[in-house]
């Protein structure tokens, strides 16, 4: 009750008030809107930026990097630990979600790891009972798309490497790993691992289809977030040897 009336103060009242009443480390710059903000430990790093109406609840600890942004609308419920890196942006509309009691027959970490710089666009769902991460610059793009970590008795990790960027209306199962500087198609099935860098994956289920071209590069190089520092991630958007 008292954090939900704390949070629709307007942020010079609701900033002291957080610190001083549940040890929220909150830096400088930090804007937050009128949202439910729910978590055990919570640290906001410099110039991050908390949408209107997000719903933040029952997660162990919240972290943001640098000029983080979550937008509006986005519900992120559950889990250990939720982390967006520095300019890392979760836009709006988005379900971020950890079951919190389980009945699975596996011991997950339920942790999501946003890398630096990258997005998670709109009307997305992430279930992140296991642990979900997104290395720097990904792009989870267009809509509609899901990815899970469990279904009825076991769970496993997803992993997207640096610079992948994942097409509108895909689906991730437990255990999907795409490797860095992918492109995981439009409406794509990802059931497992792929292990080469620089592909062009799709289908259902999906499989490498081709090496990126020069084109391609073009959508996993150029910066999720256009204010981001060159240097940031410049030197990984490169291509190896």
């Amino acid at each position: 009750m008292v954090l939900a009336l704390v949070g629709i103060l307007p942020g010079p009242l609701k900033r002291p008030l957080y610190r001083a009443l549940f040890g929220y480390r909150i830096a400088r710059g930090v804007r937050i809107g009128l949202v439910l903000l729910d978590a055990e430990r919570v640290d906001l790093g410099e110039g991050t930026a908390i949408g209107h109406l997000n719903l933040i609840t029952r997660v162990g600890h919240l972290v943001t990097g640098r000029q983080a942004r979550i937008g509006a609308l986005n519900i992120i419920r559950g889990g250990q630990r939720v982390r967006l890196g520095d300019y890392a942006e979760v836009m709006r509309l988005n379900v971020l979600n950890a079951i919190p009691d389980h009945d699975c027959t596996t011991s997950p970490v339920s942790v999501l790891e946003i890398g630096d710089g990258a997005v998670v666009v709109s009307g997305h769902r992430i279930d992140f009972t296991d642990r979900v991460t997104l290395g720097r610059n990904v792009i989870v793009g267009g809509r509609n798309s899901s990815l899970w970590t469990h279904n009825r008795q076991q769970t496993a990790p997803i992993e997207i490497g640096d610079f992948c960027y994942l097409g509108s209306e895909v689906r991730l199962a437990p255990g999907a790993r795409l490797p860095e500087r992918s492109i995981l198609g439009l409406g794509s099935v990802l059931t497992g691992a792929i292990d080469t860098p620089g592909s062009l994956v799709g289908g259902m289920p999906a499989r490498v289809l081709r090496p990126l071209t020069e084109e391609d590069e073009v959508l996993v190089r150029r910066k999720a977030r256009p204010d981001a520092p060159d240097d940031l991630y410049a030197a990984r958007a490169r291509p190896e040897g």
